[in-house]
């Protein structure tokens, strides 16, 4: 990140003052006017603001508490590290670290050199991106979804691994950048800029840490990404060879940690990727059958219309008369 930024982000505040003066807590006034400790955006976010940043309060423990918006968290500069409902998590220069807003945070003093930069963000900001990702299904879209409509998902962060993926780097600075010093245009550039972050995302999933445990981190990531390369032919046979586990025990840890069996998550693929090949392509239905891994016509189509309410014939149709 930009050295002048950096600096910039690191003065000291009229918070962080009073705690070097003597203060032994964090100044919860800042945060909310509710006797539990859930920061408000409130708060925080002026009136008709969608996402702010605001660098993480140093010097003092920062007790456990909750958020009602969406936070990211990027780490500029030194180390953080953070409880999320049990979890340890010990962030990096160049980590960023998605939270469920149901997760509960604890973090841990940090020094003077620790910059951590908060992104507070409405739910409604993340439109744009959405529109941006597409109709394909994916962890982070399912995960950032479950988010904004208060799903307890058993997921409480995803934490990203990314200081050396350079595209992602500079599109967090250029967020950081435009909205620390109040650029025009900020709105749509910055929710433009979060849609091209959030896909750039989605090629490094297996940089991706669950907030789960250490074991969801191989589990989850490893059958997602297996699952979004090998959607046509993929057998969980071979996922479990690939792992080294026993395709028992593994179908019942998938279901365990994810909510759905291997053949859900697999089926929730292949439709969405159907989906997506029907509003995106010339395909014909039964060419659109055979991408996507079915060769079984009938149970293809009794299975999307049992989700859909409609053939895929007229799904396409209800797309170009939405398009018209």
């Amino acid at each position: 990140m930009n050295q002048d930024l950096i600096s910039a982000l690191s003065v000291i505040t009229e918070e962080e003052q009073n705690i070097l003066d003597g203060r032994q807590d964090i100044d919860q006034q800042i945060y909310t006017e509710a006797k539990d400790l859930v920061v408000d955006s409130r708060k925080l976010l002026q009136h008709g603001k969608l996402i702010q940043i605001r660098p993480h309060t140093r010097f003092v423990k920062f007790p456990k508490h909750r958020h009602n918006y969406v936070e990211v968290v990027y780490m500029c500069h030194g180390t953080t590290t953070h409880y999320i409902d049990g979890n340890e998590v010990v962030l990096e220069p160049g980590d960023l670290l998605f939270l469920n807003q149901h997760s509960e945070q604890e973090i841990l003093p940090a020094r003077a050199e620790d910059l951590a930069i908060n992104f507070i963000v409405l739910p409604e900001f993340f439109n744009t991106a959405f529109s941006m990702m597409g109709a394909e299904e994916n962890s982070l879209k399912d995960f950032l979804t479950g988010t904004f409509c208060g799903k307890d998902q058993g997921i409480s962060y995803l934490y990203f691994h990314v200081a050396d993926i350079i595209p992602i780097q500079n599109l967090v600075e250029n967020m950081v950048w435009t909205i620390f010093y109040n650029i025009g245009n900020k709105r749509s550039c910055n929710q433009i800029t979060m849609g091209l972050l959030l896909l750039q995302l989605l090629n490094y999933m297996d940089k991706m840490e669950t907030g789960t445990g250490r074991f969801d981190r191989e589990l989850v990531g490893t059958v997602l990404s297996y699952i979004e390369e090998h959607y046509k032919d993929g057998t969980l046979k071979e996922l479990a060879e690939m792992m080294n586990y026993d395709s028992y025990w593994l179908s019942r840890e998938i279901k365990k940690r994810t909510g759905k069996n291997y053949k859900e998550l697999l089926m929730a693929k292949r439709m969405n990727q159907a989906v997506y090949l029907l509003a995106n392509s010339r395909l014909s239905v039964a060419d659109i059958i055979e991408a996507v891994g079915y060769d079984n016509t009938s149970y293809f189509y009794h299975k999307f219309k049992e989700q859909y309410k409609m053939s895929p014939k007229e799904y396409r149709q209800s797309i170009l008369k939405i398009e018209k």
